[in-house]
C-alpha cells in the first residue's frame, strides 16, 4: 500500500455543473499545470503531453454521474500512477477532491513538491470556475 493524502478545495457553484465544465481532458490544461501544461493530444484510445522528461501517457475515466475524474498517467515506464479526483457535493456547492499516492522511489522533498503542485492546481480550478 502506497502512503496517500487527499486535497480538496470548495467551489462556488453546484457540483453538477463543476463536473460539466472540468470532466473532458481537454479542459485539464486549464488549471492542471502538473498534468497537462504543454496541452493535451488525443492518442488512439488515450492522450499525450510532453513531460520533464519525455512524453506522457494519460487514460481518464469516461463521463459519468457521479463526479469520477480519476485519470491514470504512464511517465514512460509502462507502469501506470494512478491520480483520484472527484467532484462532490457540499451544500449548495461543490468540493472537488484529488488523492496523491505517494509513489515507492518518492523522497520526501519530492512529495512534499508535488503536495504543493497540487494544491495550485486546485487553486487554479477555483479561480478557473469563480472567474
Amino acid at each position: 500500500m502506497l502512503p496517500a493524502r487527499t486535497y480538496s478545495i470548495t467551489i462556488n457553484q453546484d457540483w453538477q455543473t463543476v463536473y460539466e465544465k472540468i470532466w473532458q481532458p481537454e479542459y485539464f490544461p486549464r488549471w492542471a499545470s502538473g498534468l497537462a501544461e504543454s496541452g493535451l493530444r488525443p492518442d488512439g484510445e488515450g492522450w499525450l503531453a510532453d513531460g520533464p522528461e519525455g512524453p506522457i501517457r494519460i487514460r481518464f475515466t469516461p463521463y459519468n454521474a457521479y463526479g469520477v475524474m480519476d485519470h491514470y498517467v504512464d511517465l514512460g515506464t509502462g507502469e501506470e500512477v494512478h491520480v483520484p479526483l472527484r467532484v462532490v457535493r457540499n451544500g449548495e456547492g461543490a468540493e472537488v477532491m484529488l488523492t496523491l499516492f505517494r509513489q515507492p522511489d518518492m523522497d520526501d522533498e519530492r512529495f512534499a513538491a508535488d503536495i504543493k503542485w497540487v494544491n495550485r492546481d486546485l487553486r487554479n480550478l477555483k479561480n478557473e470556475i469563480e472567474n
